[in-house]
């Protein structure tokens, strides 16, 4: 009985190994953040202010980037969408457009992917690459 309870729990140490783990983010993550992050959170919400004429909040998912690689891809798209969204507010249907979206939530997964509804934007980042503006530009155009 004892080496069948031996042997189901040797068989499950694999699957465990698998099950991601929460990431801590350290003294360089943090100061990262603060110091790349946020500014350009806060320049690309005040481009996006001047050229459109309206709010967007952008909401950093930090808990899902675990490294300043993955932190790096995450301020790029950030200013990627505040230049994407002053080259494309230059009329009144297109400044409506983007000024559906309110909130933007940025977090981190395995592929990258933009999704649109209710005034929220969704946009998923991996290990290098992100969104583009034109992923965007087509769910806000709609």
């Amino acid at each position: 009985m004892k080496s069948r309870m031996l042997l189901a729990l040797l068989a499950t140490v694999p699957l465990l190994a698998t099950v991601p783990l929460p990431a801590v983010a350290g003294k360089a993550e943090r100061d990262f953040v603060s110091k790349e992050v946020e500014p350009a959170i806060q320049a690309s919400g005040e481009k996006i202010s001047k050229t459109c004429g309206c709010a967007l909040k952008i909401d950093l998912k930090i808990d899902g980037f675990t490294d300043v690689d993955q932190l790096r891809n995450a301020r790029n798209f950030v200013r990627a969408v505040g230049d994407g969204a002053a080259g494309h507010c230059t009329d009144a249907p297109s400044k409506a457009a983007v000024c559906k979206m309110k909130t933007l939530e940025v977090s981190r997964g395995t592929s990258v992917s933009f999704k649109f509804a209710g005034g929220k934007g969704t946009a998923t980042t991996d290990v290098s690459s992100y969104p583009s503006w034109d992923m965007i530009a087509a769910q806000v155009d709609k």
